[in-house]
């Protein structure tokens, strides 16, 4: 004998209900939902060097002298020692001269007098030191005809 079987019915799920209870849900988290605010900018300023509105009353150039002996003189002030060949205070006094002259708004500048009997190397210790300070506006004194009579 045989089992009739029974046509089975597919059973129909109505998406449109789910669609439609999906979108509510949505609608109720955003409503109830609290938005964060952004942190707003405040406003502070940080310390920093002055600007002046009007040229201060500076030594227009500051002069290095090189003695014989490989002494670095600055405006009558002996800077490190004759041996030494890096010239750590010459840097730190030309750098914190040129920060002075840009807040000043004054063309730093320098002149370097070299005695005749100076080696070579030492001119070029100087101007490295010149050029690690970021001092842009170097020259040479020169003697006239003059002075050398």
């Amino acid at each position: 004998m045989r089992l009739k079987r029974r046509a089975q019915s597919k059973v129909e799920f109505p998406i449109s209900a789910m669609i439609d209870c999906t979108f509510l849900l949505l609608i109720y988290f955003m409503v109830a939902s609290t938005f964060h605010k952004q942190e707003a900018d405040i406003s502070f300023s940080l310390p920093g060097v002055a600007e002046q509105s009007e040229p201060l009353a500076m030594p227009d150039e500051q002069i290095l002298e090189i003695r014989p002996d490989g002494g670095v003189v600055l405006n009558d002030m002996e800077l490190d020692s004759p041996s030494s060949r890096e010239l750590p205070e010459l840097i730190r006094t030309l750098r914190r001269f040129r920060e002075a002259s840009a807040a000043t708004k004054v063309e730093a500048m320098l002149t370097i007098n070299a005695a005749d009997a100076v080696p070579h190397q030492r001119v070029v210790d100087v101007l490295n030191a010149c050029a690690e300070a970021k001092l842009q506006n170097v020259t040479f004194a020169v003697e006239s005809d003059e002075e050398m009579e």
